[in-house]
């Protein structure tokens, strides 16, 4: 049967479909008013308040991922998926003062409100899976969501920043993330009941003791703190990805935006190919036989997508190419084949590992481990920001970056092939 058919998976498919994109929306928006006018304004440096303000969206993830994962071992997760959801109504209303009033630093802390939102949905987002879905049903909903929520990254980056330049930019903003915040709410509401395992949970509050304790009961399951860390390494890698497009295309082929978009698109589009192509090859069994493959599949595009950076063409005279001159010439089309294998092994990787977390984790604390893999996730995608600034610092180049995290990637996948033997033998 279609999931998208049924009641138990089409809205909670939804609600998050929306919740990614309206998050995306407002902070490309923030991000493209702060770069052409609130940092100028403030007489501060944009990049640094760009900077700030990726690191505030993520901060909570952090802080208060532990909590979230306690709330919905603990309490119906779909009451907690509408909670989050009147929580961004209100953000967002908040949002639209922040922009009425053009101050970036307000509009810095509705940025970490946002993002605290966010940290409390994820735990609910991936635990309701396995309750609600059947087990050869869950490749196929993990397909959808990691294929929707690139979607809805490039969608919501797209809108913002078409938006916000435009006349009462601002406004327009204000309304849809409002409007889009609604319709999640609304959305949620047809979120089948999702007792949570564990009603008799004591909440503890003290977040860096709890975040120590749900990583440390996670580490005791060596399938599923494997899948975790092998997740973090999938958001490290495109985390990196995805950050140093702009660099490349500004710095390294000489395009502008629209070159940006292209390869955001055809980043979005190739995991969700490999997305469903996952369901199909392992036909709805959880399974982790095709991630190391994946793995070297990403490798072996990222090294060629160095050595084809060296071939691309470069437009003449200084002036930026847009993605139509970019495609027209054919020697540039080895960049974006290169940049589709990369995501389409990506979606190959991602979905089962996410199958396996959500499967093999305890039920009764699985929400917590979703939570310790939040954490995780967000300490990898930080140290890709810092290995980044480091290997610019000395004098690298954002080409050398990538060569980096594809040499890096063959080792990581190297282990996880002798991890998966060793493990078959037994």
């Amino acid at each position: 049967m279609n999931l998208l058919k049924t009641r138990r998976f089409l809205p909670l498919f939804v609600t998050q479909f929306l919740g990614a994109f309206n998050d995306n929306l407002f902070k490309n928006a923030l991000v493209m008013l702060i770069t052409y006018k609130l940092a100028a304004q403030a007489g501060v440096n944009a990049s640094l308040l760009v900077t700030l303000a990726a690191g505030l969206f993520m901060l909570p993830y952090l802080l208060f991922s532990a909590t979230a994962g306690q709330l919905a071992d603990k309490y119906d997760r779909a009451f907690m998926a509408r909670a989050t959801k009147i929580a961004e109504i209100a953000v967002m209303g908040v949002g639209c003062v922040g922009f009425y009033l053009g101050n970036p630093y307000f509009l810095l802390f509705v940025l970490f409100c946002l993002g605290t939102q966010a940290a409390f949905f994820g735990p609910v987002k991936y635990a309701l899976l396995p309750q609600h879905l059947h087990e050869n049903e869950l490749l196929s909903g993990n397909a959808y969501i990691e294929a929707a929520t690139f979607l809805a990254i490039l969608f919501g980056t797209i809108l913002g920043g078409l938006l916000i330049v435009s006349v009462a930019g601002t406004h327009l903003v204000a309304a849809a993330i409002v409007g889009v915040a609604l319709l999640g709410y609304g959305a949620s509401r047809y979120i089948p009941a999702a007792p949570g395992p564990m009603p008799e949970l004591k909440i503890r509050w003290n977040l860096i003791s709890e975040t120590w304790r749900i990583v440390q009961h996670d580490r005791k399951n060596p399938k599923v703190f494997r899948s975790i860390l092998a997740i973090s390494w999938f958001w490290l890698v495109g985390a990196t990805f995805l950050a140093q497009f702009p660099n490349y295309a500004k710095h390294v082929i000489n395009a502008d935006a629209t070159v940006v978009t292209l390869f955001l698109t055809v980043f979005s589009v190739g995991i969700g190919i490999g997305s469903f192509g996952c369901n199909a090859l392992l036909k709805g069994k959880v399974s982790d036989t095709l991630v190391p493959y994946a793995m070297l599949g990403i490798s072996l595009f990222t090294v060629d997508f160095y050595f084809a950076s060296g071939a691309a063409a470069i437009a003449p005279g200084g002036e930026l190419e847009n993605a139509w001159q970019f495609m027209s010439d054919s020697l540039n089309w080895r960049l974006l084949i290169d940049l589709l294998g990369i995501s389409v092994c990506g979606g190959l990787y991602i979905v089962p590992l996410y199958a396996i977390l959500q499967h093999d984790s305890d039920p009764n604390f699985r929400a917590r481990t979703i939570a310790s893999n939040n954490v995780l996730n967000a300490l990898f995608m930080v140290f890709s920001a810092l290995a980044s600034v480091a290997m610019f610092a000395a004098g690298f180049t954002v080409v050398h970056l990538f060569l980096a995290v594809g040499i890096a990637n063959t080792g990581v996948g190297i282990y996880l092939w002798k991890t998966l033997r060793a493990r078959r033998r037994i």
